[in-house]
């Protein structure tokens, strides 16, 4: 199993089928900038996305939309469960519904997902970090059925008010293969016991359960207030595992926001030297 594109491969290693609950799925992460994971089912097997994300399907392979996170399948877990994991999914600001898709022919069958900005997807096998990993609250794409979404909140009172994105985020557990989309360069950590890093809370896009996630203070009074960068950072302390992002999608969309005519930014054009008379001359006065 290889990872094709222009991003590392990913272990080949295959694991007992009868000690794992989800379903141990092969795939294939293609492309570099706008990537998409591409997920191979042999008959029986699901797959768990965001509802909105298929890219394309096999024929073979059927969808159902279910209420929750859709961990337990179809026909499994009871009304309380499902309810409970519809729950922490709207606390996230996602969807009630996720999208469980399932390969009910012989052979092999694909269906791939894509990732909805620049950015890399990657590639977490739980059972081989503990069972568990933190990310963003909209960074999950897919995993294979079995993993549980859920959600963390941070534990502590300053941390929970001043974290900005990363007070509550989403929680995997499990001991399948999951699929969490980072934007822009993903750079990889491995922190030793007490090795403390700052971070932009933007910029956490996901992080073992043992690492330890609090706030500090942005510098001086100087730096809080004119430094441009907030007034927190986010502390991260291993022993564990980060992967930071070097384009958060709040970033992205914040800059998008204030450059948009309507909210008052400047109508930027692409060096005419006409402005605005140029844009209604090219067709871009819209």
């Amino acid at each position: 199993m290889m990872v094709f594109g222009s991003v590392p491969s990913v272990p080949t290693a295959r694991h007992n089928r009868s000690s794992q609950v989800a379903d141990d799925i092969d795939f294939e992460i293609r492309g570099t900038e706008m990537q998409f994971v591409e997920v191979e089912l042999d008959p029986g097997e699901s797959a768990v996305a965001e509802a909105g994300s298929m890219m394309f399907k096999d024929a073979s392979i059927t969808m159902d939309t279910v209420f929750g996170d859709g961990s337990s399948g179809s026909g499994r877990g009871g009304l309380f469960d499902k309810l409970v994991g519809a729950g922490k999914r709207l606390i996230t600001g996602e969807s009630l519904f996720t999208t469980v898709y399932t390969h009910e022919g012989s052979g092999k069958a694909r269906v791939a997902f894509a990732a909805p900005y620049p950015g890399h997807i990657l590639a977490i096998k739980l059972d081989e970090l503990g069972g568990s990993l933190i990310c963003q609250k909209d960074s999950f794409l897919c995993a294979a059925r079995g993993v549980s979404i859920g959600i963390h909140f941070q534990q502590r009172i300053m941390t929970g008010l001043f974290g900005g994105e990363g007070f509550i985020m989403q929680r995997l557990d499990g001991d399948g293969w999951a699929f969490v989309h980072a934007g822009g360069t993903v750079v990889e950590r491995e922190l030793a016991a007490g090795e403390e890093l700052h971070v932009d809370t933007g910029c956490v896009a996901a992080h073992t359960a043992d690492v330890d996630f609090d706030i500090v203070r942005a510098g001086s009074i100087k730096s809080m207030i004119f430094g441009g960068e907030g007034v927190f950072f986010a502390r991260l302390q291993g022993p564990g595992k980060v992967w930071l992002q070097s384009l958060p999608f709040s970033r992205l969309a914040g800059r998008m926001w204030a450059a948009a005519p309507q909210a008052g930014g400047r109508d930027v054009g692409e060096g005419s030297l006409l402005g605005g008379i140029g844009n209604i001359l090219d067709g871009d006065n819209r």
